[in-house]
C-alpha cells in the first residue's frame, strides 16, 4: 500500500467499492489526456459477506473499512470536491448498508455513494468510451462480483445500459462454493447466467454493435491467462473459454488450479466467471471480446472532471446530472417556467440565509425545484407524495441513490406537515433547504413572477424572519396568510422557528 505522497495539482481520486474487489484511482485529466498518477486495489471480498438474510456479516464490513482506512492515508491532501466514492451492487444489496455506509464514511473521510446499476453502466462505457475512443457501434460488458453491465454505445453515447444481478462472486459461490470444479456445476452455472441474461438477448443481440469489449476485473483475469498460457493475444474466444474450463477440470479444485497468469485472488471466483463469459459468448454470437482500457473508475474521474467544470462555469464543462433533470421534466410534462420560477426564488433564498454554505446544498435544492411537480403526471393531490416517490425510484443519470434519496425528501417536505421529514429536519442544512423550497411555492404560487425586492429573509441561528414591505403586503394578502400558516407549520415542528414580520 503506498503511503501519503505530497499533493499534485488538478488530481481527481475515485473509489470503487466493489462486490470482489476495492480500488483507489487518482489522475489527472486534460483534453485528450488521461494520466494516471495512482491505482490501489485490494480483495476485499464484499460481496462474499452478504449472509442469507441479506446482511452483511462485521468479518466482511471489517475488511472493507481496513482498506478504506488505508485508501484515506494515499486520499491526504487531496480536497474533498476532487474525490468520489461509489459503491456498487453488494452495497445496493445489503440490508444493513445504510449502518455500514456511517462506518465506511468516518473510515474513508469521504461520503460514499451507492449507485444504481443503469448509472454503473454508464459510467463503465463512460471510462471505455473516453480511453478507447471509436465511432463504431458497441457492446461493452462488465462482470463484477455480484451484478454483470451490458451497454451499447456509439462513441461517448450510450444508447442502452443494463445491470443484471449475477457476477462472478455470486455464481462461484453458489456452484462451486465446495472448492470442486465440476461439469454440472459449470453447466448449472451456466444456465443460470444465462436465465438471468435471457431478456438482454434482444436489445443487445450482436446485429447492433460492431466490436464487444470486456471491462476491468473478470474479463481482463481471463484475457491475461489466455495471453500467459499462449491461447490467444488476449482475446478472449470461445475456444479460449473453452480451454480455460478445461483446466479447471483437470485440476478439479480450486486450490489446485495453478496456471500461468491466475491471479491468487481470482482463483476462488473463476468458476463463476467464466460460466458467464462462455454464456455471453455463446447467446450473444461473440466471436471475440477484447480486453477494454477503460472501467468504473475512470468514468468516475471524468465524470467528476465534468461535474467540477460545471460548477465552475457553464463554458468549462457540463453536468449530466443536468441533463438528466431537463429529461426528467420533459417525460413528466413539468410546467418548467413555474419550476424555473420556484427555482430562483429558492436559491436567492438559500443564498440570502446560507451564504458560505457548500455549493452543493444550492444544487440539490435546485434541482429539487426543478422536479417538485414530477407527481403532478400521476394525481394533482398529494402531488408532493408521488414526486418523491418519482424521484426516489427513477433512472436518472449521474445521481447516486443517495442523492436520489435526498431530492426525494426534500420534494416531500416542499408542502403539508412536515413530521414525515422530522429525521432528515434533524441536519441543519436539509431543515433550510426545505425552508427556502416551501417559501418559494408560497412566493409562487400563482404562478407569476416574484418581486424579491419587495422580501427579506434574514437568519438568527435556528430563526428565520421574513420581513415583507407593506404595501406588498396589502396587494398580496392571500400570500401573506400562507406565510402566517407557513410559521405555524414550522412552530410545530420545532426545527426552525419562522417569523413574518409585515
Amino acid at each position: 500500500m503506498t503511503d501519503s505522497l505530497p499533493p499534485q495539482p488538478g488530481v481527481l481520486a475515485a473509489i470503487d467499492m466493489g462486490s470482489n474487489s476495492f480500488r483507489l484511482e487518482l489522475a489527472q485529466v486534460s483534453p485528450g489526456r488521461y494520466k494516471r498518477i495512482d491505482y490501489l486495489k485490494e480483495t476485499v471480498r464484499l460481496g462474499a459477506g452478504l449472509d442469507e438474510n441479506g446482511l452483511l456479516t462485521e468479518d466482511a464490513m471489517q475488511r472493507g473499512l481496513a482498506c478504506l482506512q488505508r485508501f484515506a492515508k494515499r486520499l491526504a491532501g487531496i480536497p474533498a470536491e476532487r474525490i468520489r466514492a461509489v459503491a456498487t451492487q453488494t452495497l445496493r444489496e445489503a440490508r444493513n448498508r445504510d449502518a455500514f455506509l456511517v462506518r465506511a464514511h468516518a473510515a474513508l473521510g469521504q461520503p460514499i455513494e451507492v449507485i444504481s446499476g443503469r448509472e454503473e453502466a454508464r459510467l463503465i462505457f463512460a471510462g471505455v468510451a473516453r480511453l478507447q475512443p471509436s465511432d463504431d457501434w458497441r457492446l461493452v460488458i462488465d462482470i463484477g462480483g455480484r451484478s454483470t453491465e451490458m451497454i451499447l454505445g456509439q462513441g461517448r453515447a450510450p444508447l442502452r445500459a443494463e445491470s443484471f444481478q449475477v457476477g462472478s462472486v455470486s455464481l462461484s459461490m453458489r456452484y462451486f462454493g465446495d472448492g470442486r470444479f465440476t461439469e454440472s456445476a459449470f453447466r448449472a452455472a451456466q444456465v443460470a447466467a444465462g436465465a438471468e441474461l435471457e431478456e438482454a438477448l434482444v436489445p443487445f443481440a450482436s446485429r447492433h454493435w460492431k466490436e464487444a469489449l470486456g471491462s476491468s476485473g473478470t474479463a481482463g483475469a481471463v484475457s491475461q491467462l489466455l495471453e500467459a498460457n499462449g491461447i490467444t493475444d488476449g482475446v478472449i474466444t470461445p475456444y479460449g473459454l473453452r480451454w480455460c474450463m478445461e483446466q479447471c477440470l483437470r485440476a478439479g479444485r480450486v486450490d489446485k488450479l495453478n496456471l500461468p497468469g491466475m491471479k491468487e485472488d481470482r482463483r476462488a471466483v473463476i468458476g463463476g466467471g467464466l460460466s458467464i463469459l462462455y454464456t455471453l459468448a455463446t447467446h450473444f454470437d461473440i466471436a471475440e471480446l477484447q480486453p477494454a482500457r477503460g472501467a468504473l473508475r475512470q468514468g468516475v474521474i471524468y465524470d467528476l472532471d465534468e461535474r467540477l467544470g460545471a460548477t465552475a462555469g457553464p463554458t468549462l464543462g457540463h453536468d449530466v446530472r443536468d441533463v438528466s433533470v431537463a429529461e426528467l421534466q420533459r417525460r413528466f410534462e413539468v410546467d418548467v417556467p413555474q419550476a424555473r420560477r420556484v427555482a430562483d426564488v429558492a436559491l436567492a433564498l438559500h443564498a440570502a440565509v446560507a451564504p458560505s454554505a457548500d455549493p452543493a446544498l444550492a444544487r440539490e435544492l435546485g434541482w429539487a425545484a426543478a422536479l417538485h411537480e414530477l407527481g403532478m403526471v400521476v394525481s394533482h393531490h398529494d402531488h408532493h407524495r408521488h414526486s418523491a416517490y418519482l424521484l426516489g425510484h427513477v433512472d436518472a443519470a449521474g445521481f447516486s441513490q443517495s442523492q436520489q434519496r435526498r431530492l426525494a425528501d426534500l420534494v416531500l417536505a416542499q408542502r403539508g406537515g412536515l413530521r414525515k421529514v422530522e429525521t432528515q429536519l434533524g441536519q441543519e442544512s436539509f431543515a433550510w433547504q426545505a425552508l427556502c423550497l416551501r417559501l418559494a411555492i408560497i412566493l409562487c404560487h400563482a404562478r407569476v413572477g416574484v418581486e424579491l425586492e419587495a422580501l427579506h429573509l434574514q437568519r438568527h441561528g435556528t430563526q428565520a424572519e421574513v420581513a415583507v414591505k407593506p404595501e406588498w403586503a396589502a396587494a398580496h394578502p392571500r400570500t401573506l396568510f400562507l406565510l402566517h400558516e407557513e410559521a405555524a407549520v414550522w412552530e410545530r415542528s420545532g426545527a426552525i422557528r419562522l417569523q413574518i414580520r409585515a
